[in-house]
């Protein structure tokens, strides 16, 4: 065997934009198209085309990677940045146009919601059926049934007919499915966002489970949590092409932070849509000791965040809040006008400068991003925005400064100062 369980070379796939495939539905459309034929192509050569119609759009190009045996790889990128494509490729359901793809081991994929599912027959007969598919025999397909039915959730449906489950239904069947049957190689595409959050989580912890087995996992999600807490590596998609390959938390920054530099105040117009007609953001900035806006603070000293904003309506209730996340993606804190009590209070028409204080060490050192939504209380949201200005906690510290950035880990890097030290037992006896 192989030390690769996937190994992709120069994978690429083109199509060619607005050059459908012609359906024939019956014999009778089949033998008039070949009647037609002859006609269309001598009115194109007149006409001087000189093949289909259409710019050719390349979905990927070039992409090559090694995948051992084991491995979890997250798969990240923007929409139509070429993930879905390369999972088709690497699942056989669609050839590369250029390069190769070898993978070892019967592959489960799970990339639409029912896929390999058979409408009218009924979840039972679906699962053998996928099975089947997958080269397990019968016997082991019903040692593994009634697990694979307890974690789908559908006990009381798996002798329906599966056209009548709901999308969540037939997820939960087909992922319960594709990773109880032990394929050495699982695929998953970002149908996971279809379940609900508790089923995403039981999700996780298969695939997670699956990889702890030895057997190799390809996800793809815009779950940036998902992907650094399951995979060890991760790949960053962009316009068809690998961008990036590394650490899964490393694969996360570079695709969050790409085109994103610290800034230390934005200001917004009425053009950017951060409000209505009753109110807008006007500008949010980052301040530490008496000098003016700064795009780095030091985190042994406080600094504030200031979101300034204009009313033009008088408001019975306004609030204003402050959230922050890590450059990774995960939410680090949400903070709220209303701690103060002054969201409780009428807001005449005028300009306003919301501000928050964070005590030293509030955040460890690294990258955040802040965000500003307000709250017209059991009413409406106004604005929301969670990526607006992208700034940077320093590591300043003589004592922080003997350690690389990355090594205390989390998002609060408290100074607690206060630590003490004192023998007990046999210890004393020795200190003496």
């Amino acid at each position: 065997m192989s030390e690769y369980a996937v190994r992709a070379e120069g994978l690429g796939k083109s199509y060619r934009l607005g050059a459908a495939t012609e359906r024939h539905d019956t014999l009778r459309d089949l033998i008039g198209n070949a009647i037609r034929a002859p006609f269309r192509n001598f009115r194109s050569i007149n006409a001087g085309s000189s093949g289909p119609a259409g710019e050719l759009f390349w979905a990927l190009r070039d992409v090559s990677f090694d995948l051992k045996h084991g491995e979890v790889l997250g798969i990240i990128g923007r929409n139509g940045a070429g993930k879905s494509t390369l999972l088709k490729v690497l699942s056989r359901i669609t050839d590369p146009t250029a390069g190769r793809a070898v993978v070892e081991g019967r592959v489960g994929s799970l990339l639409e919601v029912g896929t390999g599912f058979h409408p009218e027959l009924t979840g039972r007969e679906n699962v053998f059926l996928n099975g089947s598919i997958l080269g397990m025999d019968r016997s082991y397909i019903e040692k593994r049934f009634d697990e694979i039915v307890e974690f789908a959730g559908v006990e009381r449906f798996i002798d329906t007919v599966v056209k009548r489950y709901s999308s969540g239904m037939y997820l939960r069947l087909a992922f319960a499915v594709a990773a109880h049957l032990e394929p050495e190689v699982l695929i998953v595409d970002e149908v996971l966002a279809v379940g609900d959050a508790e089923f995403q989580r039981k999700c996780v912890g298969k695939m997670g489970e699956v990889a702890g087995h030895g057997r190799t996992v390809l996800f793809v999600s815009h779950n940036m949590g998902a992907i650094t807490k399951l995979c060890n590596r991760a790949i960053v998609m962009a316009s068809g092409q690998k961008v990036f390959d590394g650490s899964a938390r490393e694969a996360v920054q570079a695709y969050l932070s790409a085109g994103a530099e610290d800034v230390a105040e934005r200001h917004f117009t009425e053009e950017d849509g951060l409000g209505d007609d009753t109110v807008q953001l006007r500008r949010v900035s980052v301040v530490q000791g008496l000098g003016g806006p700064v795009s780095r603070v030091d985190i042994q000293q406080p600094f504030a965040v200031e979101m300034e904003y204009e009313a033009f309506i008088k408001f019975p209730e306004l609030n204003i809040h402050l959230v922050l996340h890590s450059d990774e993606g995960d939410y680090v804190l949400q903070s709220t006008l209303s701690l103060a009590g002054d969201a409780l209070t009428a807001t005449a028409p005028g300009r306003y400068v919301a501000r928050v204080e964070l005590p030293a060490g509030a955040l460890n050192a690294g990258h955040y991003w802040i965000g500003s939504h307000a709250q017209e209380p059991y009413i409406r949201w106004p604005w929301g925005r969670d990526r607006l200005l992208r700034f940077e906690v320093e590591q300043t510290s003589p004592l922080l400064a003997r350690y690389p950035i990355g090594f205390y880990h989390g998002p609060m890097g408290p100074l607690l100062g206060h630590w003490s030290r004192s023998p007990v037992g046999a210890a004393v006896d020795a200190a003496r």
